[in-house]
């Protein structure tokens, strides 16, 4: 698998209706889709209009894996950037949302 940066922008009025985003997110990944998708973390982020995006690190065969999980999820995939290498600096595990 790949890796890939997704953002998401201004996809969640708050941080509830993004909770049920996650929750069927990782369903849908990890029971319909787990040979062709895996979410590795989001970072939440406040849009100049107060609406919530993300920028989601995700393993994936191929940028049409991305899209069909995002299509059936029902959540956007305006950006979806192939990761050339990562550099790790320090951990960034400090704040993290659990998706049920």
């Amino acid at each position: 698998m790949k890796t890939f940066v997704i953002r998401r922008r201004n996809a969640w009025k708050n941080a509830g209706e993004l909770e049920i985003t996650a929750g069927v997110s990782t369903r849908v990944g990890n029971e319909e889709m787990p040979d062709k998708v895996r979410w590795i973390r989001s970072y939440v982020v406040e849009e100049a209009d107060g609406t919530l995006g993300t920028v989601c690190i995700y393993q994936a065969v191929n940028e049409e894996a991305i899209r069909e999980h995002a299509r059936r999820v029902g959540m956007p995939a305006d950006e979806i950037t192939p990761v050339a290498n990562t550099v790790v600096i320090r951990d960034d595990s400090g704040q993290k949302l659990r998706a049920a």
